[in-house]
């Protein structure tokens, strides 16, 4: 086979059978999003604002949130083998919201993309000099657009080498710190901060990683059964909320501040910048490989024209890169919060229309004995589209509650509702081009 279709990654096709993981492989993966600086500033926000035990609660009940949204988006990916873009056009969108998903998915990761590049490049630059910012921000963009470029199973042996450092090193960091306090006094301890309640902890959870639980099919459609999704699924979610998050928890406790992130990545130098870099990196392929799904589904549906997922990672990762070095970036971070309440309603359209109202699942049915895609697909879906519009702006103008939750919550009640009256049907037909078939020429290595 050629290096051109050897790592597509069935980017608009389904997976093969015989080209799926075990569910350990990607599990490691979803563990490796999970357990990154991002979740110990979560769990600093806790400790600053609550008691140990009150935090474990909050906990426990965010990472239900998460793990039930996840197993619905990630069973429907697995069982059909798409990704979350291409599986929207039968699931509540249409090719026309389906290109809109994928544009919105590919902009939200690569402006995460850049600007998590940014931050291991200052940390590169602060240790060992020799580039400017600019210039670490590029190398290591590069690193990561390479990597990438040949698929999930690179993407597997990135985690297997940067989670395990990334805990032994953080790990390091942390009961260097903590030994310093009486384990009991901590647990026992007030929160400095403002007082948080048990609602606005278990939203801050649940909202860290709402938006990977919308994604998810681009992980789980390389999944073997739907029991690997809910194995990769709670094992992945419980071990990054409860271990890092716990641990952010009584960091913030012991130091009396959120700002744990700091005081992890500058408790040694040099090993605080590995636990930069090993945090971000693997992360950071994640969003850029979730922006290349997303283009490439957008370029398909809008233009008519397939291109390939590995030219798209190279454009879009040096394009990130430079954003990132140049500091653009940056100013997006407010744009970037807004999109995380545009996302949940995503999913919450597409586990009602696959699992409750079924509305296109005998064409998915039916396709999937082949290993094809449905002949054609709705070319518009104008109710999703509103339910979509109406539950965003509910999780961007109502401040009771998270506004991802609030989002989500609303999408599902919208969407059955307006099936019961019969609003939920397709406005014209849009024929599946010929070259989604999967070949097995297209086929990537898989990971042992």
């Amino acid at each position: 086979m050629d290096n051109a279709t050897e790592h597509d990654d069935f980017a608009l096709s389904r997976v093969p059978d015989d080209r799926r993981y075990h569910w350990f492989s990607i599990a490691v993966q979803r563990f490796g999003m999970l357990s990154s600086l991002a979740s110990f500033l979560i769990g600093a926000t806790l400790g600053f604002g609550m008691s140990f035990w009150n935090a474990v609660l909050a906990i426990t009940f965010g990472a239900v949130v998460l793990e039930v949204l996840t197993i619905f988006t990630g069973i429907a990916g697995q069982r059909e083998g798409l990704s979350t873009s291409v599986l929207a056009r039968w699931t509540g969108f249409g090719r026309a919201g389906s290109s809109l998903i994928g544009l919105a998915i590919s902009i939200s990761a690569i402006g995460w993309f850049g600007i998590q590049n940014a931050v291991s490049a200052r940390g590169l630059s602060s240790l060992l000099g020799g580039l400017p910012t600019w210039g670490w921000a590029l190398l290591f963009g590069l690193v990561v657009t390479v990597i990438v470029v040949f698929g999930f199973g690179s993407m597997a042996w990135t985690a297997y080498v940067t989670v395990p450092a990334f805990l032994v090193l953080a790990g390091w960091s942390i009961v260097v710190e903590l030994s310093r306090h009486d384990l009991g006094s901590l647990l026992a301890a007030a929160p400095a901060g403002p007082q948080l309640s048990l609602l606005q902890g278990t939203s801050i959870v649940a909202g860290g990683f709402i938006v990977g639980a919308v994604i998810t099919p681009d992980m789980s459609r390389f999944n073997r059964s739907a029991g690997d999704v809910v194995k990769q699924t709670v094992i992945g979610i419980s071990l990054g909320e409860y271990v890092i998050g716990l641990i952010g928890v009584l960091l913030a406790l012991a130091l009396r501040t959120n700002d744990v992130i700091a005081i992890v990545t500058s408790t040694s130098g040099f090993l605080g910048t590995l636990v930069i870099v090993a945090a971000t990196l693997k992360i950071n392929d994640w969003n850029l490989y979730a922006s290349s799904l997303g283009i490439v589904n957008f370029v398909d549906q809008v233009f008519g024209r397939r291109v390939h997922r590995g030219m798209v990672t190279v454009v879009v990762g040096v394009a990130g890169s430079v954003l990132g070095a140049a500091g653009i970036l940056d100013n997006f971070t407010d744009f970037l919060v807004l999109l995380g309440v545009v996302f949940p309603p995503i999913a919450g359209i597409m586990v009602a229309d696959y699992f409750l109202t079924r509305t296109w699942r005998a064409d998915l049915d039916a396709s999937r004995a082949h290993g094809a895609l449905p002949a054609t697909s709705p070319t518009w879906v104008p109710t999703g589209l509103i339910v979509w519009a109406a539950a965003a702006a509910v999780g961007h103008f109502v401040t009771w509650g998270l506004p991802s939750i609030n989002s989500v919550v609303v999408a599902v009640v919208l969407y059955l509702a307006a099936n019961a009256l019969g609003l939920v049907r397709g406005v014209g037909r849009s024929s599946t081009q010929p070259h989604l078939v999967p070949h097995p020429s297209s086929a990537p290595s898989r990971a042992s």
